[in-house]
């Protein structure tokens, strides 16, 4: 029986969801996305809820998607990657697909998938001190759900896309529109409630034709067709496992995900936070 990774709960009508796998930075492993996706459509189907908030606990939001369970199942080639980077592209874009409202309360580290799931959610509240990045190009992997340049735009998003940079704070992230709120440390989720509650108590009908209207603006500018070209990359670039992919994995094998970062960050020299 798989461990449980998330705790849920209803707060009149305002659903939580909370990942709970703080001793691994609520990494996201095969589990908690089951569990989540299983509580996401269960709040879709529940009539009272409205709105619907997501946060972590612990010190983190979530580091993004577990690199050692990935590291564990020893995927290789094209059909194995495309199977696996299907799922992980639907489990990030449900949040956008949600006919109800989802709105992230972020902490600590919003990184790679995780980031991408921020993303995802309608609206985004975020603690002073919330670190924000996708990595991924340090070594040698790819974004799942390329929705940055469709938030901040092309400059924006290739800067931090193509450096890697997971050090933007939350006041950059304000400035670049990925958030909408930067509040006090520990304040995020009340403020997230806040505005889920103000969202609860419009008019649910208008609510989700509303959302369903502006997502259908950017699906009128082919958004989905975008973000699906971007996952076939995705692929290309997961199975190819250059020498940066390759390296990263020894060292991750035979010394630890920790020192495999370490030599990931000690060839990039930052002045300081993005």
């Amino acid at each position: 029986m798989a461990e449980s990774c998330i705790r849920t709960r209803i707060e009149g009508a305002v659903a939580i969801i909370t990942l709970d796998r703080p001793q691994a930075l609520n990494a996201l492993n095969t589990a908690l996305m089951e569990q989540v996706t299983a509580a996401l459509q269960g709040f879709v189907a529940a009539r009272e809820v409205r709105a619907i908030v997501l946060h972590g606990a612990g010190r983190a939001f979530s580091a993004g998607f577990d690199l050692k369970e990935s590291a564990a199942r020893d995927i290789t080639g094209p059909e194995e990657w495309r199977a696996v980077l299907d799922d992980d592209f639907k489990f990030l874009i449900q949040f956008w697909d949600c006919p109800k409202p989802t709105i992230a309360a972020v902490h600590g580290f919003c990184l790679a998938g995780a980031f991408e799931m921020a993303l995802s959610c309608d609206v985004t509240v975020a603690a002073e001190g919330t670190r924000f990045g996708e990595p991924e190009v340090r070594f040698g992997s790819g974004m799942v759900a390329l929705l940055l340049p469709w938030v901040v735009g092309p400059k924006a998003a290739k800067e931090l896309l193509l450096t890697g940079n997971d050090k933007v704070d939350a006041a950059r992230a304000l400035q670049l529109g990925i958030v909408n709120h930067v509040v006090p440390a520990g304040q995020e989720l009340d403020k997230a409630l806040d505005i889920a509650r103000d969202i609860a108590a419009a008019a649910p009908l208008s609510v989700e034709l509303t959302k369903r209207a502006i997502n259908r603006t950017y699906e009128m500018m082919n958004m989905r067709q975008a973000l699906l070209a971007a996952l076939d990359i995705d692929v290309l670039i997961e199975a190819g496992a250059g020498p940066e992919r390759t390296e990263f994995n020894r060292i991750r094998r035979e010394k630890g995900l920790k020192a495999a970062l370490e030599w990931r960050d000690a060839r990039f020299k930052r002045a300081g936070p993005g």
